[in-house]
């Protein structure tokens, strides 16, 4: 990293606290590769509700297991079903929406009729719709989340291609006699590098809260093995009687939610 590049980094406090609200997620889910405290799914009879305490630093669940353990896991999984789903949703939102907003014509108008209507429902709705025609687990979380959100990413991506396609240096190129694949994937597409970063981030944002939704409602991760809104929807019956086992979790979700925030409000200020 040069230091134009550190001193920018420096100036934007939104890519700094974005930046460190992530450091230390990544820093925790990385260290549960290697170590936990105690296995997630580890049940003990005579530890069920503990509270903090030196052994249990988030205190126990309802079934005995470690809540710290259970959220080191839990937010691996959050994550991973996540970036997932931004490589399924980004990967063809941006395929259709570049292809459709070059090309115009019928296939585009037909195209974006199609996700106007998908654009219709919400993305936790289309998720249920989708989980109900491939059923529960995490691949199939991945899937439904994945093309809930194709609709939102191809928008974005044609209104960008639109814009760019008949700037000067694309037509330079064109006269060049530069290959339709080309121009899409190497002079276009690079170009509203920005603005997808922002976009992939602020998708990182939505997919965090679907998946906590859907785990939630019990679509997502399946018992014994935890997922942050697994362990929310596990948790809500004690919530005044055992909060820390409501709030540790909870409180992970809000990080992720603000660290992508920051960090998708970071990358639109880069100048």
């Amino acid at each position: 990293m040069n230091k134009v590049t550190f001193k920018k980094i420096q100036k934007n406090p939104y890519l700094v606290i974005g930046g460190l609200i992530m450091g230390i997620i990544l820093l925790m889910i990385i260290v549960g590769f290697f170590w936990m405290p105690y296995e997630p799914t580890k049940m003990s009879a005579s530890e069920k509700l503990q509270g903090i305490s030196l052994k249990h630093i988030m205190g126990t669940d309802n079934m005995g297991r470690d809540v710290f353990s259970r959220v080191m896991y839990g937010s691996r999984v959050t994550l991973l079903i996540s970036i997932g789903t931004i490589i399924i949703g980004a990967g063809a939102g941006t395929l259709i929406g570049a292809v459709t907003g070059y090309f115009g014509g019928i296939v585009d108008e037909v195209t974006m009729r199609i996700i106007d209507a998908l654009f219709a429902f919400p993305s936790i709705l289309l998720s249920l719709v989708i989980v109900s025609v491939f059923g529960v687990g995490h691949v199939q979380l991945v899937i439904s989340l994945g093309i809930a959100f194709v609709p939102s990413f191809s928008r974005i991506v044609r209104g960008e291609v639109l814009r760019c396609k008949n700037m000067d240096y694309i037509e330079n190129a064109r006269l060049q006699g530069v290959s339709d694949f080309r121009m899409i994937f190497l002079h276009i597409i690079p170009n509203i590098r920005g603005v997808l970063a922002s976009s992939i981030l602020i998708g990182f944002n939505n997919a965090v809260l679907a998946e906590a939704g859907l785990s939630y409602l019990g679509v997502g991760s399946q018992p014994p093995y935890a997922s942050l809104g697994r362990m929310l929807s596990d948790a809500q019956q004690y919530m005044f009687t055992r909060p820390s086992y409501v709030l540790c979790p909870g409180i992970v979700i809000v990080l992720m939610v603000l660290g992508f925030a920051f960090l998708g409000e970071g990358i639109k200020r880069w100048k």
